[in-house]
């Protein structure tokens, strides 16, 4: 088996995806490939003995995207591939260029409507209803994002795979000081929310004192949230070792406006720490009793959740060994993998 991994993202949740996917369909005997732009990503890859294939695209649609799409469309006729897996709205835009010649399993990962606004958001709903006919497979991390894209008019044969993370990699720790800890990680987007945990943090101290926050990660938006100086918050880059900050949390937070189904949370429940986050995609699905789900950007909801978690340690444990046994039981990694490698076989196979 042939198979091409095309995503533009090369960092944070898409790209562990990517890598978890392309390193489980080799230890299978298969070809699996990635095509993307320079990166993280692609120097993970490289350094595990997979092939990559440049693809120079940016982030969004633009002036270059023909271009982009044309360059993708050459390199995928010269691998040539039994199967194309797109992951993300703009490798999605491939469809376009291979308009079902090839078999296609598109994951969004976030549907790209539910993070555009006005006309671009009614835009991007239009194509993906439209490119339903070159999906040969639409592969969704959660119910939430498939019920979203029915709505949206995407007609494709769809199947909801949860993401999964490595639970013998990811394990309960002791936590190393008595702090009262709230962690988010992340990348500084709009759309993961960092804002409006700000906006909640000063309620968390009031009623926690000694409350500190984490945050974790980069992104665009990072001057703008660096600007935002609060008492008890401190600033970490970009991390590969996300475990280490788990390991000193009381409880993880994911603030997001829009997810699939959102790794974080996933990790942290690996991790035997209980997670609170707004009700978005596959929130609810993923934490379970492990935790708490408040109503989308209500940070006054958000502050009492995890202000209720600092201060009570015996019930942020309860929720951290029921979110360890939840990650065993349906977030394993190798579940994901294993179900993905088996629905592409059948799509390649002609097999419903």
């Amino acid at each position: 088996m042939r198979i091409v991994h095309v995503t533009q993202p090369v960092e944070a949740g898409v790209a562990v995806v990517v890598l978890d996917l392309v390193t489980a369909q080799r230890r299978r005997g298969w070809d699996a490939r990635v095509a993307c732009p320079p990166g993280r990503l692609a120097d993970q890859a490289r350094r595990a003995g997979i092939p990559v294939h440049p693809w120079h695209a940016t982030r969004s649609p633009g002036p270059r995207t023909v271009g982009e799409l044309l360059s993708l469309r050459r390199t995928l006729r010269e691998i040539g591939p039994d199967v194309v897996h797109l992951h993300s709205s703009k490798a999605g835009l491939a469809r376009l260029v291979l308009r079902g010649r090839t078999p296609t399993v598109f994951q969004p990962h976030l549907w790209s409507f539910r993070v555009a606004e006005g006309l671009l958001s009614r835009a991007c709903r239009w194509w993906e209803a439209r490119a339903s006919r070159w999906t040969g497979l639409l592969l969704c991390v959660s119910d939430d994002e498939l019920r979203l894209g029915r709505a949206a008019g995407v007609t494709a044969p769809a199947e909801v795979v949860c993401n999964g993370v490595d639970t013998r990699r990811l394990f309960p720790r002791p936590k190393g000081d008595d702090t009262p800890t709230a962690v988010c990680v992340g990348r500084l987007a709009r759309q993961k929310g960092q804002d409006l945990l700000l906006r909640a943090w000063p309620s968390v101290r009031a009623k926690v004192p000694d409350a500190r926050l984490l945050l974790v990660g980069d992104g665009p938006l990072r001057n703008v949230l660096l600007a935002e100086e609060q008492p008890g918050v401190r600033w970490h880059g970009h991390s590969d070792a996300t475990a280490e900050f788990y390991a000193r949390a009381d409880v993880v937070v994911l603030p997001s406006r829009a997810e699939g189904m959102a790794l974080v949370p996933l990790e942290a429940l690996a991790c035997g720490r209980p997670v609170v986050a707004f009700d978005v995609e596959g929130v609810r699905h993923s934490i379970g009793d492990a935790g708490e789900v408040v109503p989308p950007q209500d940070t006054e909801a958000l502050a009492q959740a995890i202000a209720l978690r600092l201060a009570d340690p015996e019930l942020a444990a309860a929720e951290g060994k029921r979110g360890r046994a939840r990650a065993e039981a349906l977030f394993d990694r190798d579940r994901m993998t294993d179900r993905i490698a088996t629905l592409t076989e059948k799509l390649v196979e002609g097999r419903p």
